[in-house]
């Protein structure tokens, strides 16, 4: 009898920073599948606030307790990506109406490209529904408290990012 090939999943994003949210989605995913690759994307065209190996690094901290998570860096296409993994299923959070609006058109031209691409979503927790990363940043730029919205490690290299600028 065969055996079932290892459940991968592959959870894409800046992260930029690591938000509770995105925390909350890597522990349930674990919860599901054997293995969950956060996949901190490389952008050149975006102005990131932290590097990508200043993420990764981050991002690593914060996930050791969960090992079953696994922290990757990779630029280029995601089907491209997925493929060097071996991994068929994308990971992603819908905090609400527009984001399923939005990410419902990058999982049906993933499917396109890749019919064996399937894309699970996830519902955020409804406390964390208003969260963002972006959200975290404008926050903290202006001197804000963002302890709600990200682990405690990141808030204080988010605050200190900011106290350098």
């Amino acid at each position: 009898m065969p055996q079932n090939p290892k459940r991968k999943i592959l959870y894409p994003g800046s992260f930029d920073p690591l938000t509770l949210g995105h925390l909350d989605l890597i522990r349930r995913a674990a919860c599901l599948f054997d293995k969950v690759y956060v996949g901190v994307l490389v952008n050149p065209h975006k102005k990131s606030l932290f590097s990508v190996e200043e993420r990764v690094i981050m991002i690593r901290r914060t996930l050791a307790d969960i090992p079953q998570a696994e922290v990757v860096c990779f630029e280029g296409l995601l089907i491209d990506f997925s493929h060097e993994l071996g991994v068929t299923q994308i990971l992603r959070g819908l905090r609400d109406a527009s984001d399923f609006e939005a990410e419902i058109k990058v999982a049906q031209g993933l499917r396109v490209l890749d019919p064996s691409l399937e894309t699970v979503f996830l519902g955020t927790d409804p406390k964390f529904s208003y969260l963002s990363s972006s959200m975290a940043r404008e926050v903290a730029s202006g001197g804000g408290d963002i302890s709600a919205f990200v682990p405690a490690d990141i808030a204080s290299l988010v605050a200190e990012k900011y106290q350098k600028s």
